[in-house]
């Protein structure tokens, strides 16, 4: 498909987008997908998408790929749809959906995090939202590259990956930054939460800066295309497993 030059997704990042696991052609945690893009549109003052027609959109992403029965990225997209001048929407937004495919196979292997330069503002509702504007979270991995990039708030605080969520096991507590940090109300995050506590596990969601995590044990970052990935190093220096890590693995690997 083509996007008119005037879309106000192109032009302005108004818009929204959700990237979910495909396996075997069924779309991994859909409904929590859908419920976190249509919360979003809430947010933004936007048209929620018709749940059929954002079905029908990945599904024939899949298909249009040639990847039914594959492991697959597909990212499905909200923009504001075209009109109004400069900043100002059109009194009469029509919204425009889109979506694409893309083969991901499982990841391997534990990651290194790196401490980015750039910050989230925890200060901008956009920090909460997976909007169309990630230029900052695209600066903080080129600026890690080929690592993946630790991001703090302009407060200090531990905020997130790049790319996801994180959490880690302070005295048998298991530890992941507050939403108002900056924080992605993350899918698999949720999952997380939720397993760990039918573990049993002590969950506290917190703000802390980074010299936290030099003290912390089973470091890891969770999205929707890896699930619970271990990080073996922060910023050089190598981080102790824990074996709760494995666990939450295992309890979300279903899902993931």
């Amino acid at each position: 498909m083509s996007i008119p030059l005037d879309d106000r997704g192109l032009l302005l990042g108004d818009g929204l987008f959700e990237t979910l696991l495909a396996r075997e052609g069924e779309l991994i945690l859909w409904p929590a997908h859908l419920d976190r893009m249509t919360r979003g549109c809430r947010v933004l003052g936007l048209r929620p998408p018709e749940p059929h027609a954002a079905r029908q959109a990945c599904e024939d992403a899949l298909r249009d790929a040639g990847l039914g029965s594959q492991r697959a990225a597909v990212r499905l997209t909200l923009t504001a749809g075209s009109g109004g001048r400069g900043l100002d929407r059109p009194a009469d937004l029509s919204p425009r959906l889109f979506a694409a495919a893309a083969a991901m196979p499982a990841p391997s292997g534990p990651m290194r995090l790196v401490t980015a330069r750039v910050r989230r503002n925890e200060g901008s509702p956009a920090s909460r939202l997976k909007t169309l504007s990630y230029l900052d979270n695209v600066l903080a991995r080129r600026e890690t590259a080929p690592d993946e990039a630790l991001m703090l708030n302009t407060a200090g605080q531990v905020a997130c990956a790049a790319v996801g969520n994180l959490f880690w096991v302070a005295r048998d507590r298991l530890v992941t930054p507050a939403l108002d940090c900056g924080v992605l109300d993350g899918v698999m995050r949720g999952e997380v939460l939720t397993a760990a506590r039918a573990l049993g596990l002590t969950v506290e969601e917190t703000r802390c800066g980074r010299n936290v995590l030099e003290e912390a044990s089973g470091l890891f970052m969770t999205n929707s295309l890896v699930g619970v990935r271990v990080v073996s190093h922060l910023d050089g220096l190598a981080v102790p497993p824990h074996p709760v890590t494995a666990r939450l693995a295992a309890a979300v690997a279903p899902v993931s």
